[in-house]
């Protein structure tokens, strides 16, 4: 039996492009099992559920009601695979509630996958926060995404030393293409008969890579 995942989308730094992997993970996930369900945790607009509002509710980590309303589905084995927009903005609360409640044993007690998507930044609290995660979190669950639209070159050192999600950096008048409001990832390849293009084979690559992250990560879980 398969367990029930969470992507745990993140960043303390702004502006990496956290948004876009939540989008992309969501709409591979509604494609692959015909159902997600995603929570945003933004201050900044447009968010996850300005493009995704059918799958999509907006959380809070501020007070404990916000936290429990959060904390409460993603633990529960349901087959209904998670997504958390989180903005960097509550990254520190978050991740310092999950240690606080034991949130990662938990998940291996209810049959829930935890897969961390940590959107690399160059700054110094990325990778201080990186260093944080990998103590925290198990063996396998942190994977660094190199979005390599938002950073240019290699990844610090201690990131490309675990598992890395690249995502290719696309030329910027389709960058702006997909940040529209009314943009599918799914759509595009339902309706795009055209396999050559350039965002057709982006978007096909990147579903590849996401499909092949979740079978490694059930492969991997410590059940």
């Amino acid at each position: 039996m398969l367990a029930t995942p969470i992507y745990i989308i993140c960043s303390p730094s702004p502006q990496v492009g956290k948004t876009l992997i939540a989008r992309l993970v969501s709409e591979f996930l509604v494609l692959k099992n015909g159902t997600a369900f995603s929570f945003d945790v933004n201050l900044r607009e447009p968010s996850l559920l300005d493009y995704l509002p059918h799958i999509t509710e907006t959380a809070d980590v501020t007070d404990t009601f916000g936290k429990v309303q959060l904390i409460d589905p993603l633990i529960v084995h349901d087959r209904v695979a998670k997504v958390i927009d989180l903005g960097c903005h509550a990254f520190d609360e978050f991740f310092k509630t999950c240690e606080e409640i034991r949130f990662m044993n938990e998940t291996v007690r209810r049959y829930v996958l935890p897969i961390i998507l940590f959107v690399a930044g160059t700054d110094r609290m990325s990778w201080r926060s990186y260093e944080m995660l990998r103590r925290q979190t198990p063996a396998g669950a942190l994977v660094t995404v190199h979005n390599e639209f938002s950073l240019r070159g290699a990844l610090p050192d201690i990131m490309d030393d675990g598992r890395v999600l690249r995502i290719p950096a696309l030329p910027t008048f389709l960058k702006a293409y997909i940040n529209r409001l009314s943009f599918s990832f799914t759509g595009y390849l339902r309706n795009e008969k055209d396999w050559s293009t350039e965002l057709h084979q982006w978007i096909r690559g990147n579903y590849t890579l996401l499909r092949d992250l979740e079978m490694g990560a059930q492969v991997r879980r410590p059940y």
